[in-house]
């Protein structure tokens, strides 16, 4: 009697996914049988996030950091199948996708990511962007070039959220519109970057400085309306007029995992051991930004690309060793230092006690993700063109 081949589906093709998918292929080419591995995702391609920012300035290519699961997974044993998931049975270990064709499971991979949370102020959901996905950019180039037409004297523009997105974006549009925009960054706590060290606090406030972008700290936003913003500092509130509205904090739970029967905290995060797999279900793993630790005690597990890349690497043994019958291991983050892009040609940057900053900063963060692209293949072919590109450009003067 044949053997039934075991299969493994992974839902969602971020970071957590996608790097997840990778490393199980590569485990499984030395075992002599090899279960199916399906990745499975809404869009048609993976999102490089860390360099969404460069979107907005036309620094790099949407094809750059958009590559096509299809292109990213020839000549592996990975099958991708692109759809949005609706339900999954836990207890028969079915996925329903969209189109209704269902997806059965003997391990799975829960790495969907969250979603923006606007429901926190009135009117954010109506008159703000958010800024996560490749649609978000567009939205904003688009309201930004409308702007542009009706020849407005000034763009009033206010960013809320003084977090490394928030700062990022500030810098790339100060440089992209130069003195036609008014930027204001608002931030609730009383420094910028809060979880970042005091270098690339002091380097961001330079940067936000000497591009004359208004930073409005321990300031809260009460209310958005299509043409005004109204802030609350010191029990003191005032209304600012405003053109756009950039939304960078707060995240909420995606629909489908609320809906699923499993361990979850106050927050709505799936409950998971150090192993990464949720609690009581150990043919199910979750990382990325729907996880957290079962105990306070655990490290805390930061919502960055940073720690979903590495939790990949853990997910992957863990899922190999479970089939395998070797041993599972605890997952340990390590942190890397801090990058964050301020601007053109400039970034900050600190890692094992390096602290750059500026254009070589700038360089060295591209490299390091030109490194982090998920194949070979793209980082060659993205890597070629960071160098063909700016001597065409050189050339056509």
């Amino acid at each position: 009697m044949k053997k039934e081949v075991l299969r493994i589906c992974i839902v969602g093709g971020g970071f957590g996914g996608l790097y997840t998918a990778l490393r199980l292929s590569k485990l499984f080419l030395e075992e002599d049988e090899c279960p199916t591995i399906t990745l499975i995702d809404k869009n048609n391609y993976f999102l490089f996030t860390p360099l969404l920012y460069e979107l907005i300035t036309d620094e790099i290519e949407e094809w750059e950091i958009t590559p096509s699961f299809r292109k990213l997974l020839v000549r592996t044993n990975i099958l991708f199948k692109q759809g949005l998931v609706t339900n999954i049975d836990t207890k028969k270990q079915i996925i329903q996708l969209e189109n209704k064709n269902n997806l059965h499971y003997d391990k799975l991979v829960l790495a969907m990511g969250v979603g923006p949370s606007l429901d926190s102020c009135n009117g954010a959901k109506q008159n703000s962007i958010p800024f996560r996905t490749l649609n978000d950019v567009h939205r904003i180039k688009e309201h930004l070039l409308s702007l542009e037409r009706k020849q407005t004297e000034k763009i009033h523009i206010a960013i809320v959220g003084g977090g490394s997105s928030g700062v990022e974006i500030a810098c790339k549009l100060a440089d992209l519109l130069g003195e036609k925009a008014r930027i204001r960054l608002i931030e609730k706590n009383k420094n910028i970057l809060k979880d970042y060290s005091s270098f690339s606090q002091n380097v961001a406030g330079k940067a936000l400085k000497s591009r004359h972008i208004f930073v409005n700290l321990k300031t809260e936003v009460t209310q958005v309306s299509n043409k005004n913003l109204c802030l609350l500092h010191k029990d003191k509130s005032k209304t600012i007029p405003v053109d756009l509205v950039i939304w960078t904090i707060g995240t909420k739970s995606l629909e489908i995992v609320n809906k699923l029967l499993l361990p979850k905290n106050s927050r709505g995060s799936l409950v998971i051991n150090s192993k990464l797999q949720v609690i009581n279900h150990p043919e199910i793993f979750a990382i990325g930004d729907i996880a957290e630790y079962q105990n306070n005690s655990d490290n805390k597990l930061y919502p960055t690309a940073q720690t979903a890349f590495q939790q990949a690497d853990y997910c992957a043994w863990n899922i190999w060793a479970s089939i395998t019958k070797n041993c599972l291991l605890n997952f340990s983050y390590q942190p890397l230092g801090e990058m964050i892009v301020l601007g053109n040609n400039n970034a900050a940057l600190f890692s094992f006690g390096i602290k750059l900053d500026g254009p070589l900063a700038y360089i060295a963060r591209r490299l390091v993700y030109l490194y982090r692209l998920p194949t070979q293949k793209h980082q060659l072919i993205v890597g070629i063109n960071s160098i063909v590109k700016p001597l065409f450009k050189i050339l056509s003067y």
